[in-house]
């Protein structure tokens, strides 16, 4: 049945068509629907509003999320609206913090079947079961193997809470029609033996693929993609370190994609630095980092950093010495044994150190983590970074925020209110002696849905690391000094669609520069920015 012949009862139970009590009489009557709903006719706004008493009359978040996972399943284009108009409260529940808790429980608050499920028992067919997802124009694919969700590890098959709230914000912030969005989890097991052994566990009850069995996977998986939808661009998301990194480097040239882990982060980090120097009024090549953490995050952080220092005549030997890597076993040398290729490039030579120690011999003006290991920048460390910096700049990106590795309060009382911070997360405002701080999310949702824009209406070829850079000078140029005072390296939320906007035209602007866009697009300027904007999904009804 098309959308076209839906009628009466099939059209209220299609999220897409559905606009329950606000069909108006005539709609009623032309489509089949008299008697089907209450009679008095109302608007959206009230939809709106009648939606989102029944959300806050709830007292947990992970309620609000099943409840808002509900309405999205019921009514498409209410969901939506109620999500861009109420950005800053709804945004924390239907992706960091709160979907980190429905991943741990989704297998408890299943309710009805939401994205697509590739296991490792579909090998061999995997080309033949995408002709079963509904929608043939997809256009952004968000896989996860689900091995290591956020800083909570490995979730198994309950990582399609990942994709899927990703692809919300692709709609909400970036204007990507949902039509066009495909959440998929790519089940090859699970090593966590308390997942395989609840019954309730939704996902392949096995220990993961590894090896060979696992790259045959992931080469059919990608192969059936671009077969099926050649103009998608695909997102792996919340990979191991390991995978992740292999992955990019094996199909960013065979496929449009990105890892948003690694290559996203990197951009919204780039962009809150460039932000916080215009208080502390330095050269982003005269700063010392120090990243707590060595995994995929923040070498893509260390990557991205690297070469905009670079572009700023900073000579590679020095970039190099700038930027200071510590993992579990201490300051990353060149001496240390079983060095991964990610982390070779940022190896120091200097003799072995722990944390604290090798904090007193680089003395960073930046400090930034993505350990998912919470307190580890304790008040020893934050009032050291007070000292020799007078705006030290803290970045505990690890999400959600149970695995901050400081609060914002912390921050701000251990620094004697001096820190310029920043979390992955959401930390509410800091009321201190007489002052409110506000601090900044440096979350990558400021990146990835205007670069996805980007990328697909011009049906670009690749993704270069330098296109990141540019996503993080254009969310960059949105902080303005009023941001700067509220003591924010970030716009506000609130502003996001437009961020989501300047960052799409930015993109498109330097795609075409490099060659990459395919698609015939409007002339640069004001043309080209109306046609963004004209692309973007209004679920105004």
């Amino acid at each position: 049945m098309t959308n076209r012949t839906k009628r009466g009862y099939d059209i209220l139970h299609d999220a897409a068509l559905n606009k329950s009590t606000a069909f108006t009489a005539q709609e009623r009557e032309a489509l089949g629907l008299r008697g089907l709903l209450p009679p008095n006719i109302g608007d959206q706004e009230t939809q709106m509003r009648r939606a989102l008493e029944n959300m806050r009359r709830k007292h947990y978040d992970i309620d609000r999320y099943i409840f808002l996972s509900a309405l999205q399943e019921r009514n498409q284009r209410l969901f939506f609206r109620i999500v861009m108009e109420n950005i800053e409260e709804i945004m924390p529940i239907i992706y960091t913090p709160t979907v980190g808790e429905a991943c741990k429980e989704f297998a408890h608050i299943f309710r009805i079947p939401r994205g697509f499920y590739v296991t490792a028992q579909d090998r061999g067919d995997i080309r033949k079961i995408l002709d079963n997802w509904p929608e043939p124009d997809v256009r952004v694919i968000v896989a996860t193997d689900g091995e290591r969700i956020l800083g909570l590890g490995d979730l198994g098959a309950n990582g399609i809470g990942i994709p899927i709230g990703k692809l919300a914000l692709y709609t909400a912030l970036g204007g990507i029609h949902p039509r066009h969005c495909l959440p998929i989890m790519l089940d090859v097991g699970t090593n966590n033996a308390e997942l395989r052994e609840d019954p309730l566990y939704l996902g392949l009850q096995q220990e993961r693929l590894s090896g060979e069995a696992y790259d045959s996977f992931i080469e059919e998986f990608v192969t059936a993609v671009k077969d099926k939808y050649p103009k998608a661009l695909l997102q792996f998301e919340d990979f191991s370190t390991p995978n992740a990194y292999r992955l990019l480097a094996r199909y960013r040239n065979q496929i449009l994609c990105f890892n948003d882990d690694i290559q996203g982060t990197a951009a919204v980090a780039l962009a809150g630095i460039y932000g916080a120097i215009r208080i502390t009024k330095m050269a982003l090549k005269d700063l010392r980092v120090m990243f707590l953490g060595a995994g995929a995050a923040a070498t893509g952080i260390g990557a991205l950093m690297a070469a905009a220092m670079a572009e700023e005549g900073l000579p590679e030997v020095e970039v190099k010495r700038r930027l200071w890597f510590v993992d579990r076993r201490g300051l990353v040398t060149q001496d240390q044994p079983y060095l991964s290729a990610h982390k070779r490039p940022f190896a120091q030579n200097q003799p072995a150190m722990d944390f604290e120690t090798a904090l007193c011999a680089h003395k960073p003006h930046v400090l930034i983590g993505a350990t998912g290991s919470p307190g580890s920048f304790t008040e020893r460390i934050v009032r050291y970074m007070a000292q020799i910096n007078e705006r030290p700049i803290l970045f505990a990106l690890s999400n959600p925020t149970s695995r901050a590795e400081c609060s914002a309060e912390q921050a701000y009382r251990w620094s004697e209110g001096r820190a310029i911070f920043a979390s992955g997360s959401p930390f509410d405002p800091v009321h201190m002696e007489g002052r409110v701080y506000h601090p900044g999310q440096g979350n990558n949702a400021y990146i990835f849905p205007g670069l996805g824009l980007a990328a697909i209406l011009g049906e670009f070829t690749s993704i270069p690391d330098i296109l990141f850079s540019t996503a993080g000078r254009a969310l960059a140029s949105c902080i303005t000094d009023q941001d700067l005072e509220r003591g924010t390296v970030y716009p506000p939320l609130t502003n996001i669609r437009t961020v989501s906007l300047t960052i799409a035209e930015a993109v498109l602007d330097h795609g075409e520069a490099l060659g990459l866009v395919q698609a015939k697009l409007p002339p640069k300027g004001e043309a080209r920015r109306a046609f963004i904007k004209q692309q973007m999904y209004d679920p105004i009804y």
